[in-house]
């Protein structure tokens, strides 16, 4: 017989019920099926599931958030009240920066000269003026809310109520300033870039073709001719003669007496008021008041103003994106400009 057998194999590991046993195996828990081997493991592509899951819901809540924000907070023309007291209304619409377009004040002039519940509209001025026929279009809108309409349209001006702003203000039944106020400036100004010399640095050349001697005058690639420069000048000319005119009517006085006020320059209200240009001095508090009392308001008036314009974030995202990628056509808008405006 051998000296010795093999050792007996080694007693089986413990096993917990449920649990891994300490070898590394996996005990089923009672009463569990043959062949059970544990807890089914989770795949990558659930858990991808789940992630792709997570963004949609994020977003589907950033869709909605959008959609909201985009209906909410669109364009209003809406009118916005502000109230003093009870009884009939005075209109207040605001008139600020540089004028370049007449349609918005236009509008707001007609939707106001319109309201049996609006008795008098006053303009809250503070500007330097703007495009010559911009400002002249507004002017002649007020005349005709007061013609027409036979509604009192008063002028108060803030810091500034200069060139086509003081155009605007010569049309209304009467013009407010502060002391310190800026008033005046009847003149005109043409100007465009002339770029010729950065052609000439960058190698190019401007080709154009046309026909007329005066078609292609104002070409920001070239010098003026003095036939050019002439007429030019009597464009200029004829809208100075427009200015002082309908200053003149304005204010109830004659062109002779407007002219040598004419220089464009600028005066402060307390200095306005001998020359004519203002009827009093006081800001817009002391015009909305006296309006209000002209057109037999007693007490505190009851004042409407326009909607304020605001824009969705599209719309904000697309003005953005206009500034930084300017439209292609604008490139093609180079025609010299006329305006009333203080610079």
């Amino acid at each position: 017989m051998p000296d010795s057998y093999p050792p007996p194999p080694p007693p089986p590991s413990p096993t917990y019920a449920g649990y891994a046993t300490p070898s590394g195996g996996y005990a089923p828990p009672p009463g569990a099926p043959y062949g059970y081997n544990g807890p089914p493991r989770r795949s990558g592509w659930f858990w991808v599931a789940v992630i792709v899951g997570i963004l949609a819901v994020a977003l589907l809540g950033l869709g909605v958030l959008v959609s909201y924000t985009v209906k909410n907070i669109t364009t209003s023309e809406s009118t916005t009240t502000t109230t003093f007291g009870g009884g009939s209304s005075i209109a207040v619409i605001d008139i600020s920066g540089v004028i370049l377009d007449a349609d918005k004040i236009d509008k707001q002039l007609e939707k106001f000269g319109n309201d049996d519940n609006v008795k008098a509209i006053l303009l809250h001025i503070d500007s330097p003026g703007g495009g010559a026929a911009a400002s002249q279009e507004i002017y002649h809108e007020v005349l005709h809310i007061r013609q027409d309409k036979h509604k009192k349209v008063v002028a108060s001006v803030e810091s500034m109520g200069a060139s086509g702003a003081y155009y605007i203000a010569s049309g209304c039944d009467k013009i407010y300033a502060n002391p310190a106020s800026v008033v005046g400036s009847i003149g005109v100004i043409m100007e465009w870039t002339n770029y010729g010399d950065l052609l000439k640095w960058a190698k190019m050349k401007n080709i154009t073709i046309s026909r007329g001697d005066l078609k292609d005058a104002g070409d920001p690639t070239r010098d003026l001719t003095p036939k050019e420069q002439a007429y030019f000048q009597s464009l200029v000319d004829n809208m100075y003669g427009q200015f002082i005119r309908d200053v003149a009517a304005g204010r109830h006085t004659t062109d002779d007496k407007i002219e040598p006020l004419a220089t464009g320059e600028v005066w402060t209200g307390e200095q306005a008021q001998p020359l004519g240009l203002i009827d009093a001095q006081g800001g817009y508090r002391v015009a909305l008041m006296d309006t209000a009392r002209s057109v037999g308001i007693n007490g505190e008036p009851h004042v409407v103003r326009p909607g304020k314009e605001k824009h969705g974030l599209i719309a904000m995202l697309n003005d953005d994106a206009e500034d930084i990628f300017p439209n292609p056509s604008q490139l093609l808008n180079r025609s010299p400009g006329f305006y009333y405006l203080w610079k």
